[in-house]
């Protein structure tokens, strides 16, 4: 199946930095030490340990503004793990141009707000109307509407989402601010509102007479609003210091919210800048003497220069996902893990001093090499089996302290020193098919660091990985944009893991593949 997923940003595209590999075998070694297996030179052995794996609390709030958002979300979802997930999108609007001029005696006749959700574009149902009347005019037509299944997230087959469009009364900033996702705006009145139940599609109109072009339209989902509302918000501040620049405009009419009635259901998504909203008006034209009302189009601008904000509220009352809110053993771990994008939980993992003094002692007494070095985690297989797909990106980076002892967060070492090395990914997948699923990350350069450098206790304390749901984005030249740009703050997965749960043989572990000469 394919999608019509564009890219989210102009210079920003959701492209995974380094390959994701699935594969069904024992982990390889990286290129940073397989030389030790040429010519027989050294015998890889596989030793496994513990790892300190921990849920890290994000009071279930991520910033969501324009430069971060590069999908908008929305709808609910709800499950016995993760409770509720409710996702709703703010977006600001400009006038094409100021101080604009609607003509004699003008009317609205239509608003309508057009959303593009990701949808299939490989499957397609046609309609043909070979009897159509055009109503502006009583012209006969054609018309031919292509309809598509949307991208949905959660109970699939829910019958709809109930969409509601809000006038914004709170002013939203401007594209270039910060916002995060669980701040919630002021509204005003309800200025529109359909049902959508799970299909987008585009729509052609042309004349039976020459076949000429009535009306076109690209594939969406189209909203009616309130022709009342715009007259007295637009159309008639014509002249008015509410329409004279872009600074009034944005504070005359703040924005709109779009949100959903349903609970639990199922979530969609579309790019921010591809919204439209379009008024259909009429005004008076005179010409030799005789006066006609054609109808006229005004095309408002929803685009980059917008503030657009992602709002999600969660509840996680009485749900298991509800215990990483009351704090995470940092010492020992957490049995379960409950990662979910949005402003949901992400993990934590620490090298054990355990771990760290064995591997030492195998470094240094028997000059033992590590070859390769892999963080695993398994799904949960017990409580984690629901409708939901397996995640299939993640994020991972170091997390540390700077000499004034304030954290840090860069790139991993290996991420940095071995991209581009032969059989290198960031992580695998493995089994996504089956339960449970299980993930390995590469940090052999980081590891390799711990126990083979120079660092002190202290040191090493400090240092632990922090893995995301979402991926690493690039810039169109496909070099990293930093490890702080990710489409965390817009990805829909989660995931129950095993942890630090000592009694069961798949609990959070360090593979270690090391050699001797």
């Amino acid at each position: 199946m394919t999608y019509n997923i564009k890219k989210a940003f102009a210079i920003i595209s959701l492209a995974i930095f380094g390959s994701v590999l699935l594969y069904n075998c024992e982990p390889d070694p990286d290129s940073l030490g397989e030389q030790l297996f040429l010519d027989g030179a050294a015998q890889g052995k596989e030793v496994s340990y513990p790892i300190i794996a921990y849920n890290i609390d994000n009071k279930d709030s991520i910033r969501s503004d324009a430069s971060k958002l590069g999908l908008a979300t929305l709808g609910a979802v709800k499950d016995d793990q993760f409770g509720k997930q409710k996702a709703s999108y703010y977006t600001q609007l400009r006038l094409p141009a100021y101080n604009p001029d609607f003509g004699t005696n003008p009317s609205v006749d239509s608003v309508v707000l057009v959303i593009k959700p990701l949808y299939a574009s490989d499957s397609i149902t046609t309609t043909t109307n070979e009897d159509y009347v055009y109503p502006d005019g009583n012209v006969a037509a054609k018309k031919v509407v292509n309809t598509y299944p949307a991208v949905k997230y959660g109970r699939t087959k829910a019958p709809k989402l109930t969409i509601k469009v809000n006038e914004v009364t709170e002013f939203l900033n401007g594209p270039a601010d910060i916002a995060y996702s669980n701040k919630a705006y002021s509204i005003g009145q309800e200025i529109g509102t359909k049902d959508f139940t799970g299909t987008v599609n585009s729509v052609t109109i042309t004349k039976d007479s020459d076949a000429s072009s009535l009306f076109t339209s690209t594939t969406g989902f189209r909203i009616p609003l309130s022709p009342s509302f715009f007259k007295t918000k637009i159309i008639d501040k014509k002249g008015q210091p509410e329409l004279s620049d872009v600074s009034n405009f944005i504070r005359h009419f703040k924005g709109i919210k779009l949100s959903v009635d349903e609970d639990d259901a199922y979530l969609i998504q579309f790019v921010p800048n591809d919204m439209e909203l379009v008024m259909y008006y009429k005004n008076d034209k005179t010409e030799n003497g005789s006066t006609t009302r054609p109808q006229s189009t005004y095309t408002f601008s929803l685009g980059s220069a917008n503030a657009h904000i992602g709002n999600y509220v969660y509840d996680r009352a009485g749900t298991p996902s509800g215990t990483v809110a009351s704090g995470s053993d940092l010492i020992n771990g957490d049995a379960k893990l409950y990662a979910q994008g949005m402003g949901g939980a992400s993990i934590g993992a620490k090298l054990s001093n355990d771990a760290i003094v064995k591997l030492k002692k195998l470094y240094q007494n028997d000059k033992a090499a590590i070859i390769s070095a892999k963080i695993r985690l398994y799904t949960d297989g017990t409580n984690w089996t629901s409708q939901y797909a397996k995640p299939k990106n993640f994020t991972i980076v170091q997390r540390d302290k700077d000499t004034d002892g304030k954290p840090t967060t860069a790139f991993t070492a290996d991420l940095l020193n071995l991209t581009g090395s032969n059989n290198f990914a960031i992580y695998r997948a493995y089994d996504l098919d089956k339960n449970p699923t299980y993930y390995d990350f590469t940090v052999t350069k980081s590891v390799k660091d711990i126990v083979e450098g120079n660092l002190t206790d202290a040191q090493i304390a400090n240092k632990y990985f922090k893995i995301d749901l979402g991926s690493f984005l690039t810039t169109t030249t496909g070099s990293l944009a930093g490890y702080q740009y990710t489409s965390t703050p817009y990805t829909v997965d989660r995931a129950v893991f095993i942890g630090s749960e000592s009694a069961n043989a798949k609990k959070a572990q360090l593979i270690i593949i090391y050699g001797t000469k």
